[in-house]
């Protein structure tokens, strides 16, 4: 099928997961029921917390055997639903994803970095939380820059998503992960740092 036929099913018709990984790299946007849906909005904020974030996993879980993967992921999360997360890391003895095409395999992490409209908020906290937890996702991270927060999600015996913490600053040791600490205090000091340099404070 060709990339001009392909947009056609995207905003008439019912695009399946492999239509969708087809799609060209500039037409972003998640499979919701089988139609292509608009991705939010991210900023640079959003932008850096994906580096600084996605820095500080692979500093941990590469040396111990695991991978981080960036936004360009394509989760297999449904028949018709497929989504992208911010961040995906698979733990070291979690079976791999394939190097191409839509990935099939659940990560142990997802992280979502929230934007600020409500309704991609909507979408992190509520859609993608169904979503991950029926695919198999053991933790699901929830950013939040306008809040500073972090929440993590753990998925429990019945299936579904148990909150297992919620933090605004200190060091954090990351469920799942024994050994990490995370600087919650760092992280914001960060955006911190640019909202300070954008507001023209030195």
């Amino acid at each position: 099928m060709s990339r001009h036929s392909l947009l056609d099913e995207a905003v008439h018709g019912e695009l399946s997961l492999a239509e969708w990984f087809a799609l060209a790299a500039d037409e972003r946007g998640e499979l919701v029921d089988g139609h292509l849906v608009e991705e939010e909005a991210s900023d640079y904020v959003h932008e850096i917390l994906v580096i600084l974030l996605g820095s500080l996993l692979r500093g941990w879980f590469a040396p111990r055997g695991g991978f981080v993967g960036g936004s360009d992921t394509k989760l297999a999360v449904g028949p018709k639903q497929g989504r992208r997360p911010d961040l995906t890391v698979y733990f070291a003895g979690t079976p791999l994803p394939p190097r191409s095409g839509v990935i099939a395999q659940p990560p142990d992490i997802a992280i979502e970095i929230v934007s600020p409209t409500p309704r991609d908020g909507r979408r992190d906290r509520v859609e993608k939380v169904a979503d991950y937890a029926s695919f198999g996702v053991r933790y699901y991270w929830i950013v939040d820059p306008q809040l500073r927060s972090l929440e993590i999600l753990a998925r429990g015996a019945q299936g579904r998503y148990e909150h297992l913490l919620g933090a605004t600053e200190g060091t954090i040791d990351i469920p799942g992960s024994d050994g990490f600490v995370l600087d919650l205090d760092a992280v914001w000091a960060e955006i911190e740092r640019f909202e300070d340099r954008e507001a023209g404070v030195e």
